[in-house]
């Protein structure tokens, strides 16, 4: 049986990841990317030349959409009608809003109703999405944990309601805007609460490749709050499983077929721990340059990930050790020469 995913931001970090699964897995896959330059397009394309290197490449058609295209959004998913809706595209990053506040506005707020739209008009023209699958971020939980307090694991059913930055609080407003949709229209969604996703092709405006580059290049890496930050760092195949897993999984109305879900690995770990971990990986001793705390970083990320195994029954299987020698591995062979071009 032909099944057939529609996939947002294929030419990143997660959205790549997934499609090379989903072809793996026998799907079709509708790719869509604008493939901009908030960071490398070179690693974008790079992704984009692996998607199309696969012995199964011919079932990925990508095409170069802006989310705020509203009318060739619809246009491509009536031509394609797809089976489920997967919309991880979105302007990332919690320190960029302190720069550019109407790429979160465009991307996230606009984009995102966009999709809804076009799953709408699928609907509308008779073919409802079986599922509509949304990236979120464990950053919705805010200032939840703070320094010298204990901090037990955040629930889905915890106050989200003190964002820190501007990509929080369009994250939240996207499970709001979603949770309304599905009430209203019947349409079963699930958002997706990234917690810190790494591994090989991962991005270079997060810590673990953009140390991975400063480590290779000999400077000193960056290190907030005398290294006291957490964060619960989640290996992307772990992440990809769970995705996986939940696609065949739409919620049911009760009374609105609409759920979120955190994908962490359930093992904060602090960052100058990371850093001397990411730093045996590299076979190199970081040098370190002590930083403030920035207002837009959290003290603490820590998923309890109970909702979504009771679901699908799944449990994050890769320890922070094995994930970045595995990133290590792929930084060298191949990450720093596309980074560095």
């Amino acid at each position: 049986m032909n099944r057939t995913a529609l996939v947002t931001g294929t030419a990143g970090f997660v959205g790549a990841a997934l499609t090379e699964r989903l072809l793996n897995d026998g799907w079709n896959v509708i790719g869509i990317d604008n493939v901009n330059d908030y960071y490398s397009p070179t690693l974008k394309e790079a992704r984009l030349a692996h998607l199309a290197s696969l012995s199964n490449a011919s079932n990925h058609q990508f095409h170069r959409i802006n989310l705020t295209d509203r009318e060739a959004l619809v246009a491509l998913a009536l031509a394609t009608k797809p089976d489920v809706i997967i919309h991880l595209a979105a302007q990332a990053s919690v320190r960029y809003g302190l720069v550019n506040q109407v790429a979160y506005l465009e991307a996230n707020l606009i984009g995102h109703f966009n999709m809804l739209a076009m799953a709408k008009a699928l609907a509308d023209s008779g073919h409802p999405v079986q599922h509509f699958l949304y990236a979120s971020s464990s950053s919705v939980y805010g200032a939840n944990a703070q320094p010298g307090e204990e901090t037990v694991a955040f629930s889905e059913a915890d106050d989200v309601s003190r964002p820190v930055s501007l990509y929080a609080a369009t994250k939240r407003a996207n499970e709001l805007i979603t949770h309304s949709w599905s009430h209203q229209f019947g349409m079963p969604a699930s958002g997706l609460r990234f917690f810190t996703v790494y591994g090989p092709w991962g991005r270079p405006d997060m810590t673990p490749v953009m140390f991975s580059k400063l480590i290779t290049e000999g400077k000193p890496i960056p290190l907030f709050n005398g290294g006291d930050l957490w964060r619960d760092f989640t290996y992307i195949d772990d992440i990809i499983e769970a995705i996986v897993r939940l696609i065949p999984v739409p919620p049911v109305a009760n009374p609105t077929p609409h759920v979120v879900y955190n994908l962490g690995n359930q093992s904060p770990v602090q960052m100058k721990d990371f850093v001397e971990t990411l730093g045996k990986a590299m076979g190199v001793t970081p040098v370190i340059d002590p930083q403030d705390w920035p207002a837009t970083e959290v003290y603490k990320t820590f998923a309890d990930t109970s909702r979504l195994k009771a679901a699908v029954g799944w449990v994050p299987s890769t320890p922070l050790a094995d994930g970045l020698a595995r990133l290590a591995v792929w930084y060298k062979a191949t990450g720093h020469a596309i980074l560095s071009r």
